[in-house]
């Protein structure tokens, strides 16, 4: 029974685990939404623009083929002399002929037959017909219409009605429609014009002309425009979601860098409160013990006296543990000065003199100029003895310690130091930089913790190459002093 619950106890957390929602992914929705919302608006401004071209490119030529028409209409009735004869309409229609029987039928035939013809022979015109007010074609260039009365048009009954020029655009012809009956069918896009012609008042529609065009440049043109339309709908959807990316982008890196510095502050300030606390307990009774060894070794010199010599040395480790815990997990100054890289490596050196004689190491530095760095001096000397000393203790059988400058762009400079050790596995350097992690026998992990943090602190990087067996090389990365 016990081992059941266990069982079921354990299926609840892996699915409590596998139901945790996951972190939201700002770019990616971004990504997602933007494109759809930009994708929309750059489909409805194409499309806006497209309808807006083709409805004013149609317009244009409508009211340009009206007032060419009447103007035709016009200037025909000024060039003939017809007694009570005022507008061309009230000459079109030969049903009318007979009411007028003062006037001469071939005056008026011909009168009639000259705007006819320039009707007839306008460009791009592939069928005209003139309509009588009863809706009968009076007159088309398709012989077959006429005589026919077209009936339930409502084109033609709004030009008529509204005494206004109506123009229409089609793609197909439309069969059901006895007027739309061409000797040369339309290739593309035709425009259908209705112009109504009135009488010497104005107010009566005489007759109404009806132009079907198929204007190739204008189509030209509209197809060229609607190219550019669309281009230039598709160039700035596709510039805006770059730029948009771009920014989010950007933010979505900024966040995710400071949630992570966050996350690392948290961390550091919960450990600096559970160390401090745990080395400042731990220095007084560590204090204690080493008194208490030193006094022992005054009054014995006996087999105890290599024990006594043992605890001293294991307490002075730890407290060298608690100073470096302490001084990781403080918070590190702000204020930059020129530091002479060269001089402090020279120091450095020096310090360990002794280690790298005892230790059979060879050291190769031969610097070439002595470059001022945006640091302290205090810090740069705790990241190069902390970098000496990994190195040093790598090189337990001897080896060489190589320390080289090398210039950083226009405003920086590069520091490596490298040595012939034992180097680091690829798991070992994923995990270098990690608080608490290490490879050393007795080590506590802090050293390239903090070498990280001043690095960044004065706006430098640190970066770590090693290769099991090959040993390692750490750049370190400083800004110029300008």
């Amino acid at each position: 029974m016990t081992t059941l619950a266990k069982t079921l106890q354990s299926d609840k957390g892996d699915i409590r685990l596998s139901t945790r929602k996951q972190p939201f992914n700002l770019l990616r929705w971004f990504s997602l939404i933007s494109m759809a919302v930009i994708g929309t608006v750059a489909v409805a401004l194409g499309s806006v623009s497209t309808k807006f071209v083709i409805t004013e490119s149609v317009q244009r030529d409508a009211l340009l083929t009206s007032q060419f028409i009447q103007a035709i209409a016009s200037a025909e009735v000024r060039h003939v002399s017809i007694p009570n004869v005022r507008t061309m309409g009230e000459l079109l229609d030969p049903r009318k002929d007979k009411d007028f029987p003062e006037v001469d039928p071939m005056a008026r035939a011909n009168a009639r037959g000259e705007f006819l013809d320039h009707v007839e022979h306008l460009p791009d015109v592939i069928l005209a017909n003139i309509y009588a007010p009863d809706r009968m074609v009076i007159w088309s260039t398709n012989p077959a219409l006429m005589g026919t009365t077209i009936h339930a048009d409502q084109d033609l009954d709004q030009a008529f009605n509204a005494k206004t020029p109506v123009s229409a655009s089609y793609h197909d012809v439309d069969k059901s429609r006895m007027e739309q009956k061409f000797v040369t069918p339309p290739e593309y896009i035709f425009i259908e014009n209705y112009i109504p012609l009135f009488d010497a008042d104005g107010d009566k529609v005489t007759a109404m002309v009806e132009i079907y065009k198929e204007p190739q440049d204008l189509i030209n043109r509209m197809e060229r425009g609607l190219v550019m339309i669309w281009l230039a709908t598709a160039l700035g959807g596709v510039l805006i979601y770059l730029g948009l990316y771009w920014i989010v982008r950007r933010a979505a890196i900024l966040l995710a860098q400071q949630q992570k510095q966050l996350i690392t502050n948290e961390t550091f300030v919960a450990l600096g409160e559970m160390s401090s606390a745990v080395a400042h307990s731990l220095r007084n009774p560590l204090a204690t013990i080493r008194s208490s060894a030193e006094l022992a070794l005054e009054f014995d010199s006996g087999p105890a006296h290599k024990n006594i010599n043992d605890i001293i040395g294991q307490v002075d480790r730890m407290s060298k543990w608690v100073r470096e815990l302490l001084q990781s997990l403080r918070p590190l100054s702000d204020e930059a000065e020129p530091v002479n890289l060269v001089a402090t490596l020279h120091d450095s050196l020096s310090a360990y003199e002794l280690q790298i004689t005892k230790g059979r190491i060879s050291v190769v530095f031969e610097p070439k100029e002595t470059p001022m760095v945006l640091s302290q001096q205090v810090q740069l000397t705790q990241i190069l003895n902390s970098l000496l000393a990994n190195a040093l203790e790598a090189m337990d059988e001897g080896g060489t310690l190589t320390i080289t400058l090398e210039p950083a762009g226009a405003d920086g400079v590069c520091v490596v130091v490298g040595d012939t050790g034992k180097g680091m596995t690829v798991e070992q350097r994923a995990m270098a930089f990690r608080p608490f992690f290490t490879t050393k026998q007795g080590g506590l992990g802090v050293g390239l913790v903090l070498v990280k943090r001043i690095m960044e602190r004065f706006g430098g990087t640190v970066a770590l190459d090693s290769r099991e067996g090959e040993g390692t090389h750490v750049r370190l990365s400083f800004k110029l002093i300008p």
